[in-house]
C-alpha cells in the first residue's frame, strides 16, 4: 500500500471503518423524501409528527455511504450510536410531543479534528490512531444539546493546509463530481459529503480558505465567521500557540437558511473557559439598495474564465433587482495580504506540524507549502533573482522570499505588518468606496486535478486575503464550467498584466495546465461574498440575497443524481 512503519495500524483502522459501514447495508437507500430536506426542514416535519428522527438518519446513514463509497470523505463512522440516538429522540418525542432543541433529529457530521468521545481524532496522522477523545469539542455538545444527531466524522489533508484532502491514514477524497478532481480542503470531506446529500449540516475549520474552497469546488454553502466569533475548544490544533493567523471555526451546509441557523445557536457562545467574543447572534437589517464591490481576478493570477463567470452572473442578477455593483482592483492589497500570511506561516519552518508525522511519508501535495523554510539560502537568493529578472514574475519572487524561517524579531515585524494590511483594507476598500460587501473568487480555478496542489498552492491568495484582514465570508455556489462558454481566450498570454507568469502557465498552459473546461465540465463554481469584521449576520444576509437573486440553478438538498 505505502511504505509507513504504522502501516498494520492503518490498515486496521480502515478495516474498523468498514465493519463500522457496514451496517448502512441494512437500512433503505431510497428515502430521497428526507435527503431532499434542509435541516430546518427535518425539524419542522419531526415536529409535526409527520417524520421520525429514525427514518430521517437512516436515509443519510445510507446516503453517507454512498458518499464514502464515491469519494471516500469519512474517517470515523458513528452509524451505530446514531441510530441509537435517533431511537431515544423518537421515545422522547412520543412522550412528551416536544421536540428536544432547534436541531432535533438533524444528521451532522465533523471534519475529523473535532474530538468525539470514545472516538479518534485522527486529522490525518497515523501517531494519533487508538486515542480516543474523552470529552465532546464544545460545538460537538452544543449540537447534542440542540437534538443534533451526529453520524460521521470527515476527512481532510495531512496537516490540514491544503487544497488536496488526502493523507496516510485514509487516503484520498475525490470530488463528487469528477474523480480525477480534488474536493478542496481542509474540509474536504465535509463538502464532498454534504453535495451528496451524505450530512444534512457539517462542521468545519479555516485558516486559508478550507470552509470555503471545498464548498465552492463541490458546490455547497459556508460561512467562515470572523475569528473568535464561534468557539472550537476541542478541535485538535496541529500547531497549539500559533494565533498570528487565527483558526475560524462554521458551518457547511446545503442552504443560506441552514448556515444562518448553524449562526443563530452558536455565535458568541461561551464555554466553561471563556475565549470566545460574547457577541451573539443578532437581527439586522439589510439597506433595500446594497452597494456590492467586485473583481473577477485579484490581480496576482488571472482567474479562469470559469470563475470570472461565476462572478458577472451574480453581480448582472444584483443589478437587475436594483443593487449597486462597483468592480475595483485589490491587488496591492492582496499582494501583500499573501506575503504576510506566508510569512507568517512559515515563520517556525513548519517544525512543530512536521513532528506530527512520526513517520508518515509527507504528501506531494504538501511539497509547494513546507519547500520554503527547506531552501538553503543561497538557493533562496539564486530562485529570488531568477523569478524577478529572468522570469519576470514578481509575485513567484515575493513569495520564495517570504517563505523561510524567521527570527522573532522578523515574526513581530510581521505581525504588525498583518495589523498595516488590515487596517488598509478597511481605509481603502470599505471606507473609501463605501461598500456593504464584496463578491469575488473563491480561487482562480474550479477544482483541480489530483496532484496540482504541490505546485498550484500560491491559490490560496485568493481566499487567505480574509483571514488576514478577518472579514467574515460565506460561499454561495453559482454555477458549473461550461464548455464553450468558459473557454480559454485565444489570445490569453501569461503574465500579460503583471500577473505570476510561473503559476498562469501551471493553470493555463494550452497542453499542461490544469484548466481546460472540457475535463472540468460540470465541476461546480462558488463565490465569496465578504463583510466587515464582526458583521456575520450581515453576511448571511448578503449571501441570501445573492442567492435569491441567481434563482434555481440546481444546487441544494437533492442535486446529486444516482448514476
Amino acid at each position: 500500500m505505502f511504505d509507513n512503519p504504522r502501516k498494520a495500524t492503518i490498515v486496521a483502522k480502515r478495516a474498523t471503518r468498514n465493519e463500522a459501514l457496514s451496517i448502512a447495508g441494512k437500512v433503505k437507500n431510497d428515502q430521497e423524501l428526507y435527503t431532499r430536506a434542509t435541516a430546518i426542514d427535518i425539524v419542522e416535519y419531526i415536529a409535526k409528527g409527520e417524520w421520525t428522527a429514525t427514518e430521517v438518519v437512516k436515509a443519510y446513514i445510507a446516503r453517507a455511504a454512498l458518499a464514502q463509497g464515491k469519494t471516500n470523505c469519512l474517517t470515523e463512522v458513528l452509524f451505530d450510536d446514531a441510530i441509537r440516538q435517533a431511537k431515544t429522540l423518537d421515545e422522547e418525542f412520543t412522550r412528551t410531543k416536544r421536540i428536544r432543541g432547534p436541531l432535533h433529529g438533524v444528521p451532522v457530521s465533523f471534519k475529523d479534528h473535532y474530538d468525539i468521545e470514545g472516538y479518534d481524532s485522527v486529522t490525518g496522522f497515523s501517531a494519533w490512531i487508538n486515542d480516543p477523545a474523552k470529552k465532546d469539542a464544545f460545538l460537538v455538545s452544543q449540537l447534542r444539546k440542540a437534538g443534533a444527531i451526529i453520524i460521521a466524522k470527515t476527512n481532510l489533508p495531512q496537516m490540514m493546509f491544503s487544497s488536496e484532502s488526502v493523507n496516510p491514514v485514509f487516503g484520498r477524497t475525490t470530488n463528487p463530481w469528477s474523480s480525477k478532481h480534488a474536493s478542496g480542503g481542509s474540509s474536504g470531506g465535509e463538502a464532498a459529503l454534504l453535495a451528496m446529500d451524505g450530512s444534512a449540516l457539517g462542521v468545519g475549520s479555516d485558516i486559508g480558505g478550507s470552509l470555503r474552497v471545498p464548498a465552492s469546488w463541490c458546490g455547497v454553502y459556508s460561512l467562515k465567521p470572523t475569528a473568535e466569533r464561534i468557539c472550537g475548544h476541542g478541535a485538535r490544533d496541529i500547531e497549539p500557540g500559533f494565533e498570528a493567523i487565527k483558526f475560524c471555526y462554521g458551518p457547511m451546509a446545503r442552504s443560506v437558511a441552514d448556515c444562518d441557523l448553524f449562526c443563530r445557536l452558536f455565535l458568541g457562545k461561551q464555554d466553561d473557559v471563556p475565549q470566545t467574543a460574547p457577541q451573539p447572534y443578532s437581527e439586522v437589517e439589510l439597506p433595500k439598495r446594497l452597494r456590492f464591490g467586485f473583481y473577477a481576478s485579484d490581480g496576482l493570477v488571472t482567474s479562469s474564465p470559469a470563475c470570472q463567470r461565476a462572478v458577472r452572473e451574480p453581480v448582472e442578477a444584483l443589478r437587475q433587482q436594483g443593487h449597486e455593483c462597483i468592480e475595483f482592483d485589490p491587488k496591492p492589497l492582496a499582494l501583500e495580504a499573501c506575503r504576510v500570511f506566508i510569512a507568517l506561516l512559515s515563520a517556525g519552518g513548519h517544525k512543530t506540524m512536521l513532528s506530527h508525522l512520526q513517520g508518515d511519508p509527507e504528501e506531494t501535495m504538501m511539497f509547494g507549502y513546507t519547500i520554503g523554510p527547506k531552501l538553503p539560502g543561497f538557493i533562496r537568493v539564486m530562485g529570488k533573482w531568477i523569478a524577478q529578472y529572468v522570469i519576470g514574475d514578481d509575485v513567484l519572487a515575493q513569495i520564495i522570499d517570504t517563505s523561510r524561517g524567521k527570527s522573532v524579531k522578523e515574526f513581530v515585524e510581521f505581525t504588525n505588518a498583518r495589523n498595516q494590511v488590515s487596517r488598509a483594507f478597511y481605509e481603502q476598500v470599505w471606507n473609501a468606496l463605501q461598500l456593504d460587501g464584496i463578491i469575488c473568487p473563491v480561487q482562480s480555478l474550479p477544482a483541480i486535478t489530483h496532484g496540482s496542489c504541490a505546485y498550484l498552492t500560491p491559490l490560496f491568495c485568493a481566499t487567505l486575503l480574509y483571514n488576514v484582514v478577518d472579514s467574515p465570508v460565506g460561499v454561495v455556489p453559482v454555477t458549473r464550467v461550461t464548455p464553450g462558454a468558459d473557454d480559454l481566450p485565444a489570445d490569453f498570454k501569461a503574465g500579460r498584466n503583471g500577473t505570476s507568469w510561473t503559476l498562469e502557465m501551471a493553470m493555463y498552459h494550452r497542453k499542461y495546465g490544469v484548466y481546460n473546461s472540457e475535463r472540468m465540465a460540470g465541476l461546480p463554481v462558488g463565490v465569496q461574498i465578504v463583510g466587515k469584521k464582526w458583521e456575520d449576520e450581515k453576511v448571511l444576509g448578503m449571501m441570501r440575497v445573492v442567492d435569491e437573486a441567481l434563482g434555481p440553478r440546481g444546487f441544494g438538498p437533492g442535486m446529486w443524481k444516482d448514476e
